[in-house]
C-alpha cells in the first residue's frame, strides 16, 4: 500500500521536497488558486495551520491553473499573494495538474485513496482537501464547500 511518503514533489522555489520527511505528521494537502470565489479559503487553512502546527499539522498548499485558469501567476506572484493577503505560512508547493495527463502522481494517488461525490476521482475545483494521517494515508477528501474550520474535528481526531 502507497503512503504519502512515497512522492516526491517541488516546492514553490523549485527545489524538491521527499514527502517522507512529513511522514509521522497529519497533513491537509489542498489545491489552491488565487482568483477563485473560494479563495478566501487561505484564511482558514492558515489558521489550521497555525493552531495545530505545535501538535505536528501542516497544511500543503498546490497551487493549480486548470479551473477557469484561476491561478495564471508565476510562483514568486503566488507566494507574494499568498503572504501579502493571507499572512500564509504554511508550505506552498509548484503549481500542479490535478486532472488529466499530466496530474501530479500524488494527486492521481490521493484521487484514488478518496473518491469524490459520486464515487468520481477527478478533483471538480480549487480547494478540494486531503486529509492525510500520521501513517501516510489518505483519511478523507473534502469539497471546496467544505470549509477550513469545519474539518477542525477530524484534524484534532488524527492528533
Amino acid at each position: 500500500m502507497a503512503s504519502i511518503a512515497d512522492f516526491t514533489v517541488t516546492t514553490n522555489s523549485g527545489e524538491p521536497l521527499d514527502l517522507a520527511e512529513k511522514q509521522g505528521k497529519v497533513l491537509l494537502v489542498v489545491n489552491t488558486a488565487s482568483k477563485c470565489g473560494f479563495t478566501p479559503q487561505y484564511e482558514g487553512l492558515e489558521e489550521l495551520h497555525r493552531k495545530y502546527s505545535d501538535r505536528s499539522f501542516e497544511v500543503l498548499g498546490f497551487p493549480c491553473n486548470q479551473f477557469g485558469s484561476q491561478e495564471p501567476g508565476d510562483a514568486e506572484e503566488i507566494a507574494q499573494f499568498c503572504k501579502l493577503n493571507y499572512d500564509v505560512s504554511f508550505p506552498l508547493m509548484a503549481k500542479v495538474d490535478v486532472n488529466g495527463d499530466d496530474a501530479s502522481p500524488l494527486f492521481d494517488w490521493m484521487k484514488r485513496e478518496a473518491k469524490g461525490l459520486m464515487g468520481s476521482k477527478s478533483i471538480k475545483w480549487n480547494f478540494t482537501k486531503f486529509l492525510i494521517d500520521r501513517e501516510g494515508r489518505v483519511v478523507e477528501r473534502y469539497g471546496p464547500q467544505d470549509k477550513p474550520e469545519s474539518i477542525a474535528k477530524d484534524i484534532e481526531k488524527l492528533l
